[in-house]
């Protein structure tokens, strides 16, 4: 009827330009702190020259350069490195309690490493140099509490500006992944009425009116197609990949099975239970009618006497859980019928959950040991803003 659309599609026609831009993204995050740094190295080299006598010469200007870039170059380093520690452990670079003594030991380990590095490139440059570079490099002392104190604020600001940066990334990417989805659901729905809506649904259910209109029966007739303009409307309305409260997503749900109803008559039975918690709690729309729509085609529809959709809803704990269950044949006697590792209708519910929840969702397609197929999903409980 209204499967869910394809996303894999259109996300691998997008992969590569996005792609290319984070490249982008992670290249400038890489050259600016160089650049950054030998900019601040050309002008300690400056400053050193600018307040000592005789280191005018060529040599002198190399020695205080090398200086410089020791002095630098190590922090624009630094950031490289937290940088890729970010992007591979993003605790790496969030203030938490269980973090925190392990950032103070990698921020006392860096300024001790750095301090020892500056002191062995000056003994080494007083050690090689000429006279008058010796007499300003000698005896340099790094390893004193004034100057620990400043290594230990510059690492706190290079961190703070790299947290900073690594967050907002993130936030504008994540943003731009929901654009995109909804970009995607947007073109969908607005293609509802020419490819979405499945034409046998559409022919099923203008012929049981048909014949109902045949009968005599006019009421359950009217009652039918008000069932699919809730449907129609339902479609063209949701536009957007939002959540919806439960009791919004049921009302399509109840109007497919009702229109299904007619057509298997007294062969398929419906059975919905609800817990009332339930009925306020979001979930992202157009989720479980694709899921009863399998159940029926997959699973009532090859069964010679008609069997049971059971479909429930519950809240345990700060979670909400939806099953939709069939009495069919299962994996084995339903033709078409999705296997555990989740066939394309339900691999793109669980590519739907991911967006909405990340990790913090649980979908189980399996057959229970009374036979059948059950679909079971479950998410965070999130009310209804009032």
């Amino acid at each position: 009827m209204i499967p869910i659309p394809d996303l894999r599609r259109a996300e691998a026609a997008q992969t590569a330009p996005r792609r290319k831009m984070w490249g982008e993204v992670w290249l400038q995050a890489r050259i600016i702190p160089f650049t950054i740094a030998a900019t601040l190295a050309t002008a300690t080299a400056i400053e050193c020259h600018a307040h000592a006598s005789g280191m005018d010469s060529f040599l002198s200007w190399g020695f205080s350069l090398a200086y410089g870039c020791a002095l630098w170059l190590w922090w624009a380093l630094v950031v490289d490195l937290l940088w890729r520690a970010g992007a591979r452990w993003p605790s790496a670079l969030r203030v938490s309690l269980p973090t925190l003594g392990f950032q103070m030991l990698v921020a006392v380990g860096v300024v001790t490493l750095h301090l020892g590095v500056l002191q062995e490139a000056t003994r080494w440059i007083a050690r090689v140099g000429p006279a008058a570079v010796k007499a300003e490099y000698s005896g340099l002392n790094f390893f004193c509490l004034p100057r620990i104190g400043m290594e230990l604020l510059i690492f706190g600001l290079v961190w703070f500006a790299c947290a900073t940066v690594n967050i907002q990334w993130k936030a504008q990417r994540d943003s731009m992944r929901a654009l995109e989805l909804e970009r995607q659901l947007s073109s969908a729905h607005l293609r509802a009425l020419q490819m979405q809506l499945e034409p046998h649904f559409l022919f099923n259910t203008l012929n049981a009116v048909t014949t109902l209109v045949e009968v005599g029966r006019k009421a359950e007739a009217l009652e039918t197609l008000e069932h699919l303009n809730i449907i129609l409307k339902t479609v063209l309305q949701r536009n957007t990949p939002s959540k919806i409260p439960l009791a919004q997503e049921l009302e399509i749900v109840e109007s497919y099975l009702a229109i299904e109803r007619v057509r298997f008559a007294d062969r398929l039975q419906v059975d919905i239970h609800l817990e009332p918690n339930t009925l306020d709690g979001l979930v992202p729309c157009f989720l479980l009618q694709p899921i009863v729509e399998n159940a029926i085609r997959h699973g009532i529809a090859h069964c010679e006497n008609g069997g049971c959709i059971e479909t429930s809803a519950k809240r345990i704990g700060t979670r909400m859980q939806l099953k939709v269950r069939d009495s069919g044949p299962g994996m084995n006697g339903g033709r078409g019928r999705p296997h555990p590792g989740f066939g394309l209708g339900l691999g793109n519910t669980k590519e739907r959950l991911s967006h909405f929840y990340r990790n913090d969702y649980e979908l189980r397609a399996f057959q229970p040991e009374s036979g059948g197929f059950e679909v079971s999903i479950t998410i965070p409980y999130e009310r209804t803003a009032s």
